[in-house]
């Protein structure tokens, strides 16, 4: 029987068999501009010669999986032929959902698997679950720790003891990637060129320029200078997808100050918005979202917890998700941790060496663990009890 771990995130699908290796999949579909009428479906992505002005149709709204026709598609993509052959009555799969899902959505996915697929069996979990059964595989003296998920659509801090979730300490931010994207984009639009509809490209000069700032004001203060003195600034050279397929950062001794290229690239000069960008994973009162940042949520689940378990949770903080992999990110939080947590516990923040896929890591593991049969629920299972059983078998 092989297993499928499925870690089915709002930007990017971690899919793979227990088996094997893991495969980072866009979890979404996609028009482009110049063939308005073809769908291109995953990783199709790759055939679309000119993704300026890609058009995105997602599965997932505000984090929930509200788009099925979508979701299907890009499954059948993934279990089809093309990719994964998946050979449904011999195959368990190991599928992720977000904290506090609605039932709603978790009844129409049960629906999908047992009715449609005709997976053998199933188990429904949460993404930090997997990331804490990986961190207690590897930890194993350890007894809490407290899972950050900072993703495509929000935030989530999640603390877990011997592997059982406590609800009453999983707390969510509102800020996730698209929103720091989106909010690039902005500004971007705002102060230079009109990229409102580019959100490919300035998803990837997000990823390629952005960092978190140790020390904020002194940063400003620094974007503010002129030429030379100016270490912040960046010309980043956009792509034209037809001689630049990816855009990418002028080196320093390239640069020129006035702007005036010769070679007739298109250039986007970006000074504080690296950092502040960011920063709203930090103090996202700055664009007047009404909620705390990163470290005070963290302080404040764990102080809704019992006293003997805050120094451990404080030890083993684990990032996960895609916006952990901003330089700088670890360094600030620990730094702003240790100014919020009193001074006698230790504090300590672990940054996997690949936070993407490391809830992904942690379902494999589990995919072997002896206590797996006991999760999951089968067909026959579902066919006999339906939404009851999945119910009670999936704590969630």
């Amino acid at each position: 029987m092989a297993t499928l771990v499925l870690d089915n995130g709002a930007n990017s699908a971690k899919i793979g068999y227990s088996s094997e290796k893991v495969s980072v999949i866009p979890n979404c579909q996609f028009r482009s501009k110049t063939s308005r009428l073809k769908t291109f479906t995953a990783n199709q992505l790759d055939e679309i010669k000119d993704p300026s002005g890609l058009f995105y149709i997602l599965p997932f709204q505000k984090g929930y999986l509200v788009n099925w026709d979508v979701q299907r598609k890009v499954w059948d993509h993934l279990f089809g032929k093309e990719m994964f052959k998946v050979d449904f009555s011999d195959t368990s799969i190991i599928i992720t959902e977000p904290y506090f899902n609605f039932s709603s959505i978790q009844e129409s996915m049960n629906e999908i698997l047992f009715e449609e697929y005709q997976f053998q069996s199933a188990l429904r979990i949460n993404a930090g679950s997997l990331s804490s059964h990986h961190f207690f595989h590897s930890e194993h003296s350890e007894l809490c720790c407290l899972v950050v998920d900072s993703g495509f659509s929000f935030t989530h801090v999640a603390p877990y003891c011997r592997s059982k979730k406590l609800k009453e300490g999983i707390r969510r931010i509102n800020v996730g990637g698209k929103l720091l994207t989106n909010h690039l984009k902005e500004i971007i639009s705002y102060r230079q060129l009109h990229v409102m509809d580019e959100t490919y490209v300035i998803n990837q000069v997000k990823e390629d320029v952005c960092y978190v700032s140790q020390n904020f004001y002194r940063d400003m203060e620094t974007a503010q200078l002129k030429s030379e003195d100016n270490t912040l600034m960046r010309d980043y050279v956009l792509p034209d997808f037809s001689s630049i397929k990816k855009g990418f950062c002028k080196p320093q001794e390239e640069v020129v100050f006035s702007g005036k290229y010769k070679t007739g690239e298109q250039i986007l000069r970006l000074a504080n918005e690296r950092f502040a960008v960011p920063e709203m994973l930090f103090h996202p009162s700055d664009i007047g979202i009404q909620e705390m940042g990163l470290p005070e949520a963290i302080v404040d689940s764990v102080q809704s917890l019992p006293e003997d378990m805050q120094p451990h949770l404080y030890q083993n903080i684990v990032l996960t998700g895609g916006n952990t992999l901003f330089p700088g990110f670890r360094e600030r939080l620990e730094a702003e941790l240790r100014c919020l947590v009193p001074a006698h516990l230790p504090v300590s923040v672990l940054l996997p060496s690949n936070p993407v896929c490391y809830s992904w890591e942690g379902g494999k593991l589990l995919a072997h663990s002896p206590d797996y049969d006991e999760m999951l629920v089968t067909r026959e299972d579902y066919e006999e009890n339906g939404h009851l059983i999945c119910e009670e078998k999936f704590d969630l």
